[in-house]
């Protein structure tokens, strides 16, 4: 009896090379800006007295490097390299993809230029100006050709389901991009944005949440769906559950983005509507962490040895438990304690920093030594050292905003016999600063984790432990 090998194409691993290193490089920047802009919540003068350096204009050069230049960046970087070996096929065009990468830097640098001089749109999340608005639509299409295009001529009859949830998110993405950014430029830094009042204010948030839901939650979970059944080498616990969770992810994520605009001038109807869908949403998301996990049947044993399946695997955990926070702070009861507080800061952190943040840095430590030849990272003792400085980081994080976030919903409610507010917006700031250290505290862990993980992936790289010859081209 004769055995065949299956011969494997050559693929474009350069390309996911400079996406997975860069990851890792704006991880660093982003959250440390973050950790700078948490640092002037306690010592204002930290801003220098520095237009540049306040608090107003930091805080969306922060979250505009850790959604986009970090998290962006690894979804770029798993996405090219998940299609490739679930497709069997090289990328549809390397100058394509070459393109997505020096253009998504150049956008990232036009940020990290704009955004400290006070050039904004001021729409959250979509801050950047008109000209750069455009080069992310002309780098988006580009990358939805070389992704949806390899998809297109793969040697394999079947689409793999992470696949699926990546596609989803890049078209999604970019019709809201479309629809929020339109604008009226009136110079070259400045425009105006098409819609007005309550209107504008609807079209801003289901950009918003929908940019959590379809590229924070969407693009993560394609993540999730490779990169957990390889680290664990056992089969997605239920592959059917997982073509559900899809489409019944897409179906409601993009009804939810009203439950950011409870007691406001938006109609009831639809403040009510984002509600339901929002509480509605607590199903496939959790089907989606649970299946995640049961991938684990047969394997839990792996987690006290494989800190890389720890990332991925907690990651989980903080999924599900932001995915269960978020529809119980969408009901209007509770949305009139939690808005506008801290509780809202802690919810964001605990996707962010416990979901994407773990599953992209579980993904890049399973990815990089593959790229780079080698059989794992240089030193597992630092990946280990990398998870509990991020866990211990993240729960400093959430607990004490959740703390101060409830504290301050409590002390603007409460009222004297006589209908006065019992405490001023100052005593309740004045009672936050403690927790504003802990959560400060938290950030310089995150930090500290991330600039381990930076020396470990410049050992690895530098390294010359190699893997066995022809391991890197299986699939």
């Amino acid at each position: 009896m004769t055995t065949t090998t299956i011969a494997h194409p050559e693929y474009n691993y350069k390309v996911v090379k400079q996406f997975a290193l860069t990851t890792v490089l704006w991880g660093i920047i982003g959250m440390a800006v973050g950790v700078l802009i948490a640092a002037q919540l306690i010592w204002p003068a930290l801003n220098f007295d520095t237009p540049w350096l306040t608090f107003s204009r930091l805080r969306p050069l922060h979250t505009n490097a850790v959604i986009f230049a970090f998290g962006t960046s690894a979804l770029f970087a798993t996405s090219y390299y998940v299609v490739q070996r679930t497709c069997k096929v090289r990328l549809i065009s390397d100058k394509i993809a070459a393109f997505t990468f020096w253009g998504w830097q150049a956008i990232i640098i036009s940020a990290v230029i704009t955004l400290p001089l006070g050039i904004s749109t001021a729409k959250e999340y979509a801050e950047l100006e008109w000209p750069i608005d455009i080069l992310i639509t002309i780098v988006w299409v580009a990358y939805a050709y070389v992704f949806i295009g390899t998809i297109a001529i793969r040697k394999t009859s079947h689409i793999y389901v992470a696949n699926w949830f990546y596609a989803g998110f890049i078209i999604t993405v970019a019709v809201l991009h479309l629809v929020n950014s339109a604008a009226i430029p009136v110079t070259l830094f400045k425009s105006y944005s098409i819609y007005s009042g309550a209107v504008d204010a609807m079209i801003q948030w289901w950009y918003g949440h929908n940019a959590v839901g379809f590229l924070l939650t969407a693009g993560f979970l394609g993540m999730m769906y490779y990169f957990v059944p390889k680290q664990a080498e056992r089969p997605v616990y239920s592959y059917r559950l997982s073509v559900v969770h899809f489409w019944a992810l897409v179906s409601l994520y993009i009804w939810a983005g009203p439950h950011h605009l409870h007691y406001t001038a938006l109609p009831d109807w639809t403040q009510s509507l984002g509600m339901v869908m929002s509480v509605i949403l607590f199903i496939p998301s959790w089907g989606g962490m649970i299946n995640g996990i049961m991938t684990l049947s047969g394997a839990w044993h792996k987690l006290r040895t494989d800190p890389v399946l720890r990332f991925l695997i907690v990651s989980l955990s903080f999924y599900g438990m932001s995915t269960f926070e978020g529809p119980m702070m969408a009901i209007k009861s509770v949305n009139a304690l939690s808005h506008y507080t801290d509780w809202t800061v802690g919810h964001v952190h605990s996707g962010a920093l416990g979901w994407v943040a773990m599953v992209s840095i579980g993904a890049l430590y399973h990815l990089i030594p593959r790229l780079y030849g080698k059989t794992q990272m240089a030193d597992l003792k630092l990946v280990n050292t990398h998870f509990w400085l991020h866990t211990v980081g993240v729960v400093f994080y959430i607990v004490s905003m959740w703390i101060s976030g409830v504290m301050q919903g409590l002390m603007w409610r409460a009222v004297n016999s006589d209908g006065t507010l019992t405490y001023s917006f100052v005593q309740s700031l004045e009672a936050s600063y403690p927790f504003y250290f802990v959560r400060f505290l938290g950030g310089v862990f995150v930090v500290a984790g991330m600039l381990v993980m930076g020396y470990n992936v410049y050992k690895t790289v530098r390294g010359d432990k190699q893997v066995a010859a022809g391991q890197t081209q299986a699939a």
